[in-house]
């Protein structure tokens, strides 16, 4: 079984801070690789400033570089929309490997509000990292009174090929305050240079291998 961990995002822009907490997943859970789900279009989050997929994808490319870490859009080709749905599709298509989910503790604080978030945490175990700020709020969230009881140690994270989900461990990883909001604030036409020095009919799907157009 190859172990795979998922970080799933806008990426509006890919950052450091991305490529940080997938460096020190792959550590912490002693994974092969690390996908990263670049979302056409996440639900819980505005439209207006998202830049368009080819840019997001360019700048999970630049950020990804010369890391144990394949950028994908398979969400296009499986046609989902909600987290629940795509991992139901990774874990029927992939048999050959095991996933761990992994985000940020500002994510658990929300976490609730995704669809179908029980039928998430039964499908893959889930690794929190810590974050600057919203730790906190994460462990008031309606979904940490459910989720807290499939909490398993943090000195047992490499073994989570063998937790049967729910599971769920927090790992306490050194914070790294990069934001995309403060990225876009800086430079809101980021996407534009992207564009155009990116060429998705060259660029191909890190996973599907099919090209990005």
């Amino acid at each position: 079984m190859t172990r795979t961990g998922l970080l799933g995002g806008s990426f509006n822009p890919a950052h450091r801070g991305h490529r940080h907490i997938s460096l020190a997943a792959l550590d912490a859970l002693g994974l092969d690789e690390i996908w990263w789900l670049i979302s056409p279009g996440n639900p819980l989050k505005p439209q207006k400033g998202m830049a368009p997929l080819a840019a997001r994808f360019a700048s999970a490319r630049r950020a990804a570089a010369g890391a144990r870490i394949r950028v994908t859009a398979i969400e296009r080709e499986l046609g989902t929309v909600y987290t629940a749905d795509t991992l139901a599709a990774l874990v029927r298509r992939y048999p050959r490997r095991r996933f761990i989910w992994l985000m940020g503790a500002d994510n658990l604080a929300q976490f609730h509000r995704w669809r179908d978030w029980r039928k998430i945490a039964s499908l893959v175990p889930i690794a929190v990292a810590t974050r600057p700020g919203y730790d906190a709020r994460a462990l008031k969230a309606p979904a940490w009174g459910w989720l807290r009881r499939f909490v398993r140690p943090a000195a047992t994270a490499r073994n989570w090929t063998m937790w049967r989900p729910p599971a769920l461990v927090l790992l306490s990883l050194t914070p790294d305050r990069t934001s995309a909001t403060a990225l876009r604030a800086a430079n809101p036409d980021w996407h534009d240079h992207v564009t155009k020095s990116f060429y998705p009919k060259a660029v191909r799907d890190d996973v599907t291998r099919r090209p990005l157009t």
